[in-house]
């Protein structure tokens, strides 16, 4: 988990300022840095990050252990589940992006392949400049038409992409290294730095045949490793099970400041286990997995006094962050018929018990959300006031009438009288839908159907979450289940759309703006592999996602922001459940790291190396560890 915190005033005046002013300062400038909130720290002479180690060793292996399988190498279709490595939106391992986004800022981001970029005043355009330095693995140059190809095909196939640059027409060559992006809109004011999150892919490589002389072909998932341009590329494979990245000794970009320091790993290797307990077994023993990110509460609290721990080869470490918290939560799926009823979805709310399961299952280490921008300036509070409430007036016949009334509060389990107090009031909201209470079950008044859903898992961490809920709301007579299934059909019912109820972790930045196209719009909501998980069409969300993507300024964008997550709340889409306000890595002792990790991300492991002297003893005392 990320952790968030609020914007003080001077910072949220100095945003303000700022936003004003960049229109003036940036139009048809050439700019390295770019930054949708204030300035980057670093201005535009960015050399390095200041937490890296410049003289951080290369070599060793980092050895990681995926749950589930895998059967593509083309992350950028709905097809196929891709390999570790590889990234539905950016570019893994593999593929370098226009612009690299900064690991210790929010909303900014330094050189990559393009190495400048400017846009006019009216935000009617973007270009990028390409670095002369850039080159594919196989020695040719990135060209301008690399990224013209390479956006076309991504805004064809790939949803995210899609969406993200819905309002990018086409994509022009002005130049043997500038490429023009121009857009059906003016006023985007976000569109022109987030068109440096394009990764860029090689036309040549994907237009050419494979070595059976096969025309390839990017609309398919591929089992043969692609060409690529960055810092890492294929070096084997065992389909399903295990791909291993190995470093590229001559990489074009390894000198770019935001790679200096970084990127110390000559192999990574990613092994694939089905089965969540195995993979805990797999990191106890070493070998398999050198750095767990740990999500559970209680394997936190009371699982790592295995003898490697006690022996100090691996280290129990918390990360502070100040990035936005995600919203983590129940996902009640429109789709289906039985949760199309905005009351229904409010009384489901009611019977999840957060702090009693805090309390019992997590060690009190979780905070409950309340918010989908939680953490940040952005997140709604109190009523809707000044500016926030105008633009709410405007839907006012559209809206429920809480938005304007009502404080928006979760449940609250804070004595022993809480439960019947809520599970009553769940009742209630189900009456009121047409839900009624017979030899102990919730059935419908009309047809005498059984109220009855499904919650979609992949792993133990589900069954934990879901099970105090599904005790409650049998309570009331609600027949809830869960059912594990493995990660890849996870992954590909999730794209398509097949559940009833799934948890999903939603992360916000703290400049929100064209993904939110594929969070909450009515066409993402029919759109396979879009991440409108909930099925949400509504034509007054759809006006505030439109609202905050074009907002004149700062405070317009934080006012809509305001707005659209005070609706999504009152609308009862999910049943939000909690974050943690640190990072929980355990890792086993061979690697060495700087001083400090960026406080925005937490920790960046990129930054790491490993100590060869450390990974040799490992290996020595316990058999297989690398």
């Amino acid at each position: 988990m990320t952790v968030g915190r609020s914007r003080t005033f001077f910072a949220s005046m100095l945003a303000v300022v700022f936003a004003a002013s960049l229109q003036a300062s940036f139009a048809d400038e050439w700019h390295t840095t770019s930054s949708l909130i204030g300035p980057s720290k670093y201005g535009e002479n960015f050399q390095r990050y200041d937490y890296v180690n410049p003289d951080a060793p290369k070599g060793g292996t980092y050895n990681s252990v995926v749950l589930g399988t895998f059967d593509s190498f083309n992350p950028y279709i709905v097809q196929g589940s891709p390999a570790a490595g590889f990234a539905q939106f950016g570019g893994g391992l593999l593929y370098d992006t226009l612009m690299d986004q900064a690991t210790d800022e929010g909303s900014v981001s330094h050189p990559l392949v393009a190495d400048a970029y400017k846009y006019p005043s009216d935000y009617s355009s973007a270009t990028y400049r390409l670095d002369p330095r850039a080159k594919w693995h196989d020695g040719q140059p990135i060209t301008v038409d690399d990224v013209i190809w390479s956006f076309q095909v991504l805004k064809a196939n790939s949803p995210m992409y899609s969406r993200y640059f819905e309002n990018v027409t086409e994509a022009v060559a002005i130049s043997d290294r500038e490429v023009e992006f121009h857009f059906n809109q003016k006023g985007n004011r976000e569109l022109p730095k987030i068109l440096g999150d394009l990764v860029v892919l090689p036309k040549h490589w994907w237009e050419g045949t494979d070595a059976s002389g096969k025309k390839r072909d990017i609309t398919r998932p591929t089992l043969e490793p692609p060409l690529g341009s960055a810092a890492y590329k294929i070096a084997g494979f065992k389909p399903g099970s295990e791909i291993v990245w190995q470093r590229v000794p001559d990489y074009w970009g390894a000198k770019l400041p935001v790679k200096i320091g970084r990127e110390n790993f000559d192999t990574q290797r990613f092994t694939y286990i089905l089965d969540d307990n195995a993979a805990w077994q797999a990191f106890t023993k070493g070998g398999l997995d050198d750095i767990k990110p740990e999500n559970s509460s209680r394997r936190w609290a009371t699982a790592y006094n295995f003898p490697a721990v006690g022996a100090g080869d691996v280290i129990k470490k918390e990360f502070k962050t100040t990035s936005p918290e995600p919203m983590q939560a129940f996902v009640l799926n429109q789709r289906r018929p039985l949760f199309q009823d905005r009351l229904v979805r409010a009384a489901l709310t009611y019977p999840f018990d957060f702090e009693t399961m805090n309390r019992t299952l997590f060690y009190n280490s979780n905070t409950r959300t309340h918010s989908y921008f939680e953490g940040t300036e952005l997140a709604s509070s109190g009523l809707p006031q000044g500016k926030e409430l105008e633009i709410l007036e405007k839907y006012r016949d559209k809206l429920p009438p809480e938005v304007f009334t009502q404080e928006f509060k979760l449940p609250v389990y804070d004595s022993p009288q809480a439960e019947r107090k809520n599970l009553k009031t769940a009742v209630d909201l189900f009456a009121q839908a047409g839900w009624v209470i017979k030899g102990g079950k919730m059935v419908n008044a009309k047809t005498g159907a059984p109220f009855k859903f499904e919650i979609l898992g992949s792993n133990d961490t589900d069954q934990v979450i879901a099970s105090p809920w599904i005790a409650n709301l049998r309570k009331i007579g609600v027949d809830a289940t869960l059912r594990i299934i493995d990660q890849t059909q996870y992954i590909n019912r999730v794209n398509n759309f097949d559940y009833d109820v799934i948890t999903s972790i939603l992360q916000q930045s703290e400049s929100p703006g064209n993904e939110q196209r594929d969070f909450w719009s009515s066409k993402a909501a029919v759109t396979p592999g879009a991440r409108n998980y909930s099925g949400i069409k509504d034509p007054v969300i759809d006006a505030l996602v439109d609202r905050i993507i074009f907002a004149t300024d700062r405070d317009d964008l934080v006012a809509t922001t305001h707005a659209l997550d005070r609706v999504l709340l009152w609308n009862y889409y999910t049943v939000p459940q909690y974050y943690r306000a640190v990072v929980w890595l355990a890792y086993w002792n061979k690697f060495g790291m700087p001083e400090k990790q960026p406080s925005y991300r937490g920790a960046d492991i990129d930054s790491w190396w490993v100590d060869t002297a450390k990974e040799k003893a490992l290996a020595a005392k316990y058999k297989g560890v690398n």
